[in-house]
């Protein structure tokens, strides 16, 4: 059993501690990495995955970017403790956040990453749509929270700087609820009847455990 809750300021340092030993070291110079610059996460939907001895395994975190004239969310970095790799806990992660994101009413969600790891989540590539460079555009996916939410919007991913959506977010991250989101679900070889270790639920994790662009 583990519990997925959304990540609070306690939470900050292992969170980090996760990222730094999943990721090569410089992570924070990827192109991905200077939209968030300064930028408030989307605290709803920024996630950590505890088993039931509290020790941290997963975290995956949003923030929100422009693509265009259109507000989008920038999923990543996801990743998985070195040693849970492998047993579906990424997959935990990003069908609960994408499922209260929609709840939530965001309408379309980018990341860059492995197109046959994120496509079993429903994501494809974004052809109109431009990651600061360096980014391979195959890498560049999306997933349409709302019907044709991603039709017709193409441009330069940038930061997103309108007053109103960062306000909005700052103040979401300060109410109370927000560490009272919590969920708790099955180990994904619990859940999975019948399935074996090297059964599709057991190698939803990339080899890393983590995209490495994000």
């Amino acid at each position: 059993m583990f519990e997925i809750c959304p990540e609070t300021d306690a939470d900050t340092y292992e969170v980090e501690a996760l990222y730094d030993l999943c990721f090569a070291p410089g992570r924070t110079a990827l192109s991905s990495y200077r939209l968030r610059d300064g930028v408030p996460k989307v605290a709803d939907l920024c996630l950590v995955l505890r088993d039931q001895y509290n020790t941290m395994l997963a975290a995956i975190r949003y923030w929100p970017v422009r693509v265009g004239e259109a507000t989008a969310l920038l999923l990543g970095p996801v990743a998985v403790h070195p040693t849970a790799q492998g047993e579906g806990l990424g997959g935990l992660l990003m069908r609960d956040s994408l499922t209260r994101a929609r709840t939530l009413g965001w309408s379309r969600v980018m990341l860059v990453g492995d197109a046959p790891y994120y496509s079993r989540f429903g994501f494809s590539r974004l052809d109109d749509v431009e990651m600061p460079p360096p980014t391979n555009p195959d890498r560049v996916l999306g997933l349409e929270l709302k019907p044709d939410a991603w039709v017709g919007i193409k441009g330069l991913v940038t930061r997103e700087e309108a007053g109103p959506v960062l306000a909005a977010l700052a103040e979401i991250a300060e109410l109370p609820h927000i560490g009272n989101a919590c969920v708790e679900v099955d180990h994904p070889r619990d859940a999975a009847e019948g399935e074996t270790r090297h059964g599709d639920e057991q190698r939803e994790e990339p080899p890393t455990g983590a995209s490495p662009d994000q």
